[in-house]
């Protein structure tokens, strides 16, 4: 199998990516859950993970994690294969926010924030802590309860304080596990907003989406994962068609542009 991986120096080398996978198969209780995936994701984009339920999005972000090792080919963080990276350089390059948010004790909200900043603890960049944390609690519109116990909040105020602590990690990659799912409308536009901006600073943004509206607006280029494969992966106009959709999905939908914005909106024939 021929390595996409590059070691920096060697000469003629372009900018390595933030995240590649190449062939990439995950097995989970004896089953397939990905099969021969290859996706690239680009620093300065938001890449929407979309599909099924089922289809292998969140498994895929494990992967691209490092969290989850595949079973064959292989997945690279920048020049390396994310196996040759020690935890402590994982953590300092990519920040994950998982679907489950487990806090069993009563930190505050800005102590569960603080979390994030534990990779750069005894570097220079420790000196950026407050900031940082100050940043994100006011990105996510978490500021205003940053003292409250965490178990004290509900679940939606609960979804964005993890949210805080990932963008207070300050990394190059950015993967959001279905970070809309417990928000309001106004949280869910807040989150796509927040995943341009981050983009817009150079980095790359992986976000596992189930609303397809969202994933046309506010991404780059969209993948549709169905059945553990890659269906496709391009622009949001590019990949969410209406008979493609359809046949994903086993659901019926029309798509028409966004009279304002020209994006693609999905809509189930009932």
């Amino acid at each position: 199998m021929r390595l996409r991986h590059r070691r920096s120096g060697d000469p003629g080398t372009t900018p390595a990516l933030p995240a590649a996978v190449t062939d990439l198969r995950v097995d989970l209780g004896g089953r397939p859950i990905l099969r021969g995936v290859d996706l690239d994701v680009h620093a300065g984009e938001v890449l929407s993970l979309v599909g099924p339920n089922g289809a292998g999005k969140s498994t895929l972000l494990s992967a691209i994690s490092g969290d989850r090792a595949p079973d064959a080919g292989e997945v690279v963080l920048w020049d390396r294969l994310v196996s040759e990276w020690t935890a402590l350089d994982v953590a300092r390059r990519r920040a994950v926010l998982p679907q489950a948010h487990l806090v069993s004790f009563p930190f505050t909200v800005r102590e569960v924030v603080e979390m994030g900043r534990a990779p750069w603890t005894g570097t220079d960049r420790a000196d950026q802590d407050a900031r940082r944390i100050a940043d994100a609690l006011a990105l996510t519109e978490a500021d205003a309860f940053a003292h409250r116990p965490f178990t004290s909040l509900s679940g939606g105020e609960q979804a964005r304080v993890m949210l805080a602590r990932v963008v207070a990690q300050d990394t190059g990659l950015v993967l959001l596990d279905e970070p809309t799912a417990a928000l309001d409308l106004r949280h869910q536009e807040m989150v796509g907003r927040l995943c341009r901006a981050l983009a817009a600073e150079g980095r790359a943004v992986v976000i596992v989406l189930h609303d397809l509206d969202l994933a046309a607006a506010y991404s780059d280029r969209c993948a549709l994962l169905a059945d553990g494969r890659l269906a496709a992966c391009g622009t949001p106009a590019e990949v969410l068609t209406a008979p493609r959709l359809s046949e994903v999905y086993r659901q019926p939908v029309k798509v028409d542009p966004d009279p304002d914005t020209g994006a693609p909106r999905v809509t189930p024939i009932r």
